[in-house]
């Protein structure tokens, strides 16, 4: 049997799978999504949980230091119900916060982990449809396959 006629079992599709999660309910339902998708390839999953500090924090005095302890004890709960989550299904998973704009910090973590598939949420802000979703830049910048869970 020549190589061109082998087929590798259990080989194919993603082995890093990263998932956008905000605390929205489709953003849930994007990491029950990779979850499955992870356990069913045997693929690293990696949560990035990522929120955009308000603009007009930076202008109360120690508004910034207060909104990012805040922001901070989110992700850690956040961090808990993943854990949870992932030790119900016996999985494993490695969970990142950060602090910025949705698509670059999710680029960088994709880039940093090298993510073969993306997966987020659907947006339900009206204005997506015409400045454009976290999803639809994902999928212009055309580095992986990026699934979209309404």
């Amino acid at each position: 049997m020549d190589d061109a006629n082998l087929f590798e079992l259990a080989t194919d599709g993603p082995a890093v799978i990263v998932v956008g999660i905000d605390g929205s309910p489709t953003s849930y339902r994007a990491g029950a999504y990779a979850a499955g998708l992870a356990r069913r390839q045997r693929a690293r999953l990696v949560v990035a949980f990522i929120v955009t500090l308000p603009a007009l924090a930076g202008m109360a005095p120690g508004g910034v230091g207060a909104i990012e302890e805040t922001v901070d004890q989110i992700a850690d709960e956040v961090r808990s119900q993943v854990d949870a989550g992932a030790a119900y299904v016996g999985m494993k998973v490695e969970f990142i916060a950060k602090h910025g704009d949705p698509f670059h910090e999710l680029s960088r973590v994709a880039d940093e982990v090298r993510a073969d598939a993306v997966v987020v949420g659907a947006s339900t802000h009206a204005g997506h449809r015409l400045v454009g979703s976290l999803a639809v830049r994902l999928v212009r910048a055309g580095k992986w396959p990026v699934t979209v869970v309404p």
